[in-house]
This record gives structure tokens, C-alpha cells and sequence, in this order.
């Protein structure tokens, strides 16, 4: 899931800016067209929100919680 996250956010990172029309963004038919900022955006989130998933369960899995006694 960790693959699948970067990915996810990074596609969407330069899907937004190409919808934004940034200077650094390449140039393509998603250049400066509203709809690829909404999607851009939605998949930077949905990716960013995979990587703090999969980040937080492999600390959870290296660090149990402890029994009380």
C-alpha cells in the first residue's frame, strides 16, 4: 500500500498542477482545466491519506501495546 500511496499522491500533485497552470507543470489537454484541479486534489488527499495509514500501522506492528498487569 505504501507503493500504491506515493504514487497516488504524486500523480495527483502533478494533476494539480497542471490544472493550476504552474510554469513548471508539463503541458498537456489537463492544462489550466478546472476539473483536473478537483481531480488532482482529491488524489494527492486520498494517496497522502493511504501513506499515513500504511505508516501508522507498520509503527503499530513494530511497537505492540504493552500488557497491564
Amino acid at each position: 500500500m505504501l507503493v500504491l500511496g506515493v504514487l497516488l499522491a504524486l500523480g495527483g500533485a502533478v494533476w494539480l498542477a497542471q490544472g493550476l497552470n504552474l510554469p513548471f507543470a508539463p503541458a498537456s489537454f489537463m492544462t489550466a482545466d478546472p476539473a483536473w484541479i478537483a481531480i488532482g486534489a482529491l488524489a494527492l488527499v486520498v494517496g497522502l491519506a493511504i501513506l499515513v495509514r500504511d505508516v501508522r500501522q507498520r509503527i503499530g506492528a513494530r511497537h505492540p501495546p504493552e500488557d497491564p498487569d
